[in-house]
């Protein structure tokens, strides 16, 4: 990393934590080391014997709202094994808030405020991102597209039919992430098959639906953010069934966090969301790769 993008690295994280500190939201600190993350199909947590490095602080985060606490925020790092492209590492640093008594459109208001205010105090003389050939404005109108709309405009494919036959990930790379970087201002991407709900609750009326949204800028995913599940055996159900698929995809089931499932009961009505901070500072200085904003890559270790 060149200096001047270190330089540009602290000033983006120092106005993230100014926005929420503004904001009255609690800065907190969770422990790295954890007995059990979330288990996901897909994600694979580093092993510290006898426990894991976590993969998001969402699990302790969330179990401070069980326990009376209305607004939170960490800058924490994370680990994700065998994470390595031009977008990804194992390592990396993550930006997670929570709100009580919300839902994930308070969340979305928060991202536009937020790269709105990262943008005015870390590239005054040029408030805009970039990624690739594309310039993103956080001050234009900022749209927002349902899931299953993205598929159809850009794909001309069913969502739940690329579930079922197991393209749902390759069509997103393929067709409709490149199709949002056509867009000159951050694209929501809202309401997702209840198939990938994760840990979010489903949305009243529609529980075809779950009430999660991703951010997207220049094609790129910035942040996951979503209205909380709070029903224990629900999420439990959801935890073992991910270790189903695990296991049939030959990844080995994970061991459930059992105090979280414990406490989820206590949750009250709540929304969280997790970005991406080094992904954040590569559009901040229109960086191709995510080696160019860290201070070392694994392979300099």
């Amino acid at each position: 990393m060149n200096s001047d993008v270190l330089w540009l690295r602290a000033h983006v994280v120092r106005a993230i934590r100014n926005f929420f500190w503004d904001r009255g939201f609690l800065e907190v600190e969770t422990p790295l080391l954890i007995p059990a993350n979330a288990p996901e199909e897909y994600i694979d947590p580093l092993a510290a014997l006898p426990w894991q490095l976590q993969t998001s602080p969402e699990l302790c985060m969330k179990r401070l709202l069980c326990r009376g606490h209305k607004r939170l925020f960490q800058i924490s790092h994370c680990w994700r094994a065998d994470e390595r492209g031009f977008r990804h590492l194992s390592e990396f640093t993550m930006l997670e808030w929570y709100r009580a008594d919300s839902d994930y459109n308070a969340l979305m208001a928060d991202c536009e405020e937020l790269l709105q205010h990262v943008a005015t105090a870390c590239l005054a003389e040029a408030p805009f991102y970039r990624h690739q050939s594309c310039r993103i404005d956080p001050f234009e109108s900022w749209v927002i597209i349902s899931v299953q709309e993205a598929f159809w405009r850009f794909s001309n494919t069913n969502v739940w039919e690329c579930l079922k036959k197991g393209i749902y990930e390759e069509i997103l790379t393929e067709m409709i992430e490149p199709a949002l970087a056509g867009f000159s201002a951050p694209v929501l991407m809202t309401d997702y098959p209840a198939e990938l709900a994760a840990l979010s609750r489903l949305k009243p009326g529609q529980t075809e639906l779950a009430e999660r949204f991703e951010l997207y800028l220049g094609g790129l995913e910035l942040a996951n953010g979503f209205s909380e599940l709070n029903d224990p055996l629900e999420q439990r159900r959801r935890f073992e069934n991910a270790n189903r698929l695990r296991i049939g995809v030959g990844r080995g089931a994970l061991p459930l966090p059992e105090r979280f499932l414990e406490e989820l009961g206590s949750l009250p009505p709540s929304a969280g969301i997790a970005m991406g901070v080094d992904r954040l500072v590569m559009l901040a200085a229109g960086a191709d790769t995510i080696d160019e904003v860290v201070a070392f890559t694994p392979e300099q270790l």
